[in-house]
């Protein structure tokens, strides 16, 4: 189920590439809709069943909410030391005249890709640790990979690379979650360790949602389009969660 779950992600990917040079503004409201549902995954699916899951207590705090920390700042140190971060890239690429930095839209697509190999990597997990998590992880895979798609074609086309190259990254940035998770699905492992990896994949999302998807949704003229879009995303998931249970 996981593997073919994983299909819906990398389907998403590819449309998220295709369509990053036609939406034009639309592409805010996608991605406000996307942020929401994915924090609302962290919040009531993600987080709650990694403390069921995971009861250790460690300097006084469950594992899983460490584990969210270090997820958390993992994306935070990868996007700073390889710039894959997309925030100031237009003003970086403003700055850096007849200079080739192709190699580095490279490196940031390759970035996104590793980003997708664990995404799949959850969805298996999360079908370990039962059909409803599972369901809410592929959910939100599947919306941040929509989003992932358009940084992808973006990032390594932003930086002087041929369409054609762009195109490679983004099939591999596709095929990426399917292999995750046929990992995740033939590797078993003990439920505590599913606890840890799920705070530590909420973590994760939460950085990514916050920290990416979400300021590049309110980027330009200022909108509540976008707003709206994440509060329903973040309400969808609550209903989610609720009928779930």
């Amino acid at each position: 189920m996981a593997i073919l779950i994983s299909l819906f992600s990398m389907c998403a990917t590819l449309i998220g590439g295709l369509l990053a040079a036609r939406i034009g503004d639309r592409k805010r409201l996608v991605l406000g809709l996307a942020a929401g549902v994915m924090l609302g995954v962290v919040a009531f699916d993600l987080m709650p069943e990694s403390l069921d899951a995971d009861h250790r207590i460690v300097l006084g705090v469950p594992v899983p909410l460490l584990a969210a920390v270090v997820g958390f700042f993992t994306v935070h140190v990868l996007e700073q030391s390889m710039a894959i971060h997309t925030g100031y890239e237009d003003e970086y690429v403003a700055h850096q005249h007849g200079h080739d930095f192709s190699s580095l839209g490279l490196l940031a697509a390759s970035g996104l890709v590793f980003h997708s190999v664990l995404d799949g990597l959850s969805i298996g997990f999360g079908f370990q640790a039962g059909a409803a998590v599972g369901a809410a992880v592929a959910i939100a895979v599947v919306c941040h990979d929509f989003a992932d798609g358009f940084n992808t074609f973006t990032l390594t086309t932003l930086y002087g690379n041929a369409r054609k190259r762009a195109m490679v990254m983004l099939l591999l940035d596709a095929i990426a979650p399917v292999v995750g998770a046929v990992i995740g699905t033939l590797v078993k492992v003990p439920i505590e360790l599913v606890g840890l990896y799920l705070g530590y994949f909420a973590g994760f999302l939460l950085y990514l949602a916050t920290a990416d998807i979400l300021p590049e949704a309110h980027a330009g003229k200022p909108s509540k389009g976008p707003l709206l879009c994440t509060l329903a995303g973040v309400v969808f998931m609550l209903l989610v969660a609720a009928l779930s249970h």
